[in-house]
């Protein structure tokens, strides 16, 4: 009779403590994935909400700190374009003459863009799923900025290079338990001029007469993508059954 309820009791211990250690596994380190969209450019030849987009793709990397902050690094490639056609700009830029503008010659480019870069995120809500996490919740909408850089290539032009600033805002989902689908829009704020450089002359530069700064009068880009992403490096946390 003893010997049955040793064998019931180590049984049971097996079971608890299986069962907590299912519960350790609920939060990750890392993930790894990527995810495919839109570019469009913002600049002296036009632009704007997803104007003239083109395709990106792009690989993440994220690393949990914990439920809310996460530090994101992404390698992308996208395609931008434009034209100056319809637009309008002073005779003479510097000379502050009251004249509306003549019409702009239509000069047209499209390039591809290289973006590396790393961001901070803070999700609105504790991001997690699982017994050992309860309260928290498996979909969070999450602001980010960050910083990077973007190579312009082809086009006719030489290629071009910068700092980037990204700010955006997104949102993550948690299908399974180790599986991440989500959403993401940011706008890069670069410190060139010369993404959109098809190899005529003169440049499409400050056309305006405005005077320029490390981010001022300089060209954007907007990226809106979905992405999905894998957990890894499993982190333990202490069981409390």
């Amino acid at each position: 009779m003893l010997r049955r309820l040793a064998i019931i009791a180590a049984v049971a211990t097996t079971a608890v403590t299986a069962r907590a250690q299912d519960g350790e596994l609920l939060m990750y380190q890392q993930e790894i994935g990527g995810g495919i969209g839109l570019s469009s450019y913002i600049g002296d030849a036009g632009g704007g909400f997803l104007s003239r987009p083109g395709f990106m793709g792009t690989l993440l990397w994220r690393y949990n700190f914990n439920p809310r902050m996460v530090l994101k690094a992404n390698l992308g490639m996208g395609h931008i374009s434009g034209t100056t056609k319809g637009q309008f700009y002073p005779t003479d830029a510097g000379s502050e003459t009251p004249e509306g503008g003549t019409p702009a010659q239509d000069r047209r480019f499209g390039r591809n863009i290289l973006d590396l870069g790393l961001q901070f995120e803070f999700n609105f809500l504790g991001y997690g799923r699982g017994e050992a996490y309860k309260g928290l919740s498996p979909w969070t909408p999450y602001l980010l900025a960050g910083v990077g850089v973007t190579v312009g290539m082809g086009g006719g032009g030489p290629a071009a290079g910068g700092m980037n600033i990204p700010l955006g805002v997104g949102f993550r989902y948690k299908v399974r338990p180790r599986l991440n689908l989500g959403l993401e829009w940011t706008v890069r704020f670069t410190t060139t001029d010369r993404l959109d450089d098809n190899g005529q002359r003169p440049l499409l530069k400050d056309p305006y007469g405005i005077k320029s700064g490390m981010f001022k009068n300089k060209d954007c880009y907007m990226l809106a993508f979905v992405f999905i992403t894998y957990d890894i490096s499993p982190k333990y946390r202490k069981c409390n059954n």
